[in-house]
C-alpha cells in the first residue's frame, strides 16, 4: 500500500491512463494521415465550393462529371482540349481526355476509416472501464475508490462521447 492506496488500483490506473493514451495517440495518427493523405492526392488543385469545381495550378476548371453514391465519391474532369494544350500537362496527367480527380463526398468524421479507428478507440476506452470497474469490485477501500472514480468518471465520458458519434456514423451509412 502507498498513502492507503493497492498497488493493484495504482497499476490498474496506469494502465488504464496508458490505454487511453494510446486511443487519443490512435485518434490523431488516424485523422493526420486521413488529411495529410487527402492534401497530396489533391496537391495543387482548390476546391470552389461555390462553383463546385476544382482549380487547377494553371486555372482550368475541372467540372463535375460523375457522382458515386455507392462509393461517395464525384469524379471531376477538366476539357481535353485545355489538358492537351497545357504546358505542365507532363507533370500533371498523362491522359488524353483531361484529367480526373476524384473528391470524397464523406466528411473524415463521417467515413469508414473514422469508423474503423474510433472503433479499435472504442475498445481500448472500454478495456479502460472494465479493468477500472473490476478493480472497484476488489478493492473496497475509501482511497481506493477515490482514484478509480477520479479516473472512471472522464475515461467513461469521452468513451460515451466516442460511442455517439460512432453510432450516428454507423447510421448515416
Amino acid at each position: 500500500m502507498i498513502h492507503g492506496i493497492h498497488i493493484e488500483v495504482l497499476l490498474a490506473g496506469g494502465y488504464a491512463l496508458l490505454l487511453v493514451g494510446v486511443s487519443v495517440i490512435l485518434e490523431f495518427v488516424a485523422r493526420h494521415a486521413h488529411n495529410r493523405s487527402e492534401h497530396f492526392r489533391n496537391s495543387g488543385f482548390v476546391y470552389q465550393k461555390k462553383m463546385d469545381v476544382w482549380q487547377c495550378p494553371t486555372g482550368i476548371h475541372l467540372t463535375r462529371e460523375q457522382t458515386d453514391f455507392q462509393r461517395k465519391i464525384a469524379i471531376y474532369r477538366a476539357p481535353a482540349h485545355k489538358c492537351n494544350g497545357c504546358h505542365v500537362k507532363g507533370d500533371c496527367t498523362d491522359s488524353h481526355h483531361g484529367r480526373v480527380l476524384e473528391s470524397r463526398l464523406d466528411a473524415w468524421l463521417q467515413s469508414e476509416l473514422n469508423r474503423f479507428h474510433r472503433g479499435i478507440s472504442l475498445a481500448l476506452l472500454l478495456l479502460a472501464v472494465l479493468i477500472l470497474a473490476a478493480e472497484m469490485f476488489l478493492h473496497q477501500g475509501g482511497r481506493d475508490w477515490l482514484v478509480l472514480l477520479v479516473l472512471l468518471l472522464p475515461i467513461g465520458l469521452a468513451g460515451s462521447r466516442y460511442w455517439v458519434s460512432f453510432s450516428e456514423s454507423a447510421r448515416k451509412s
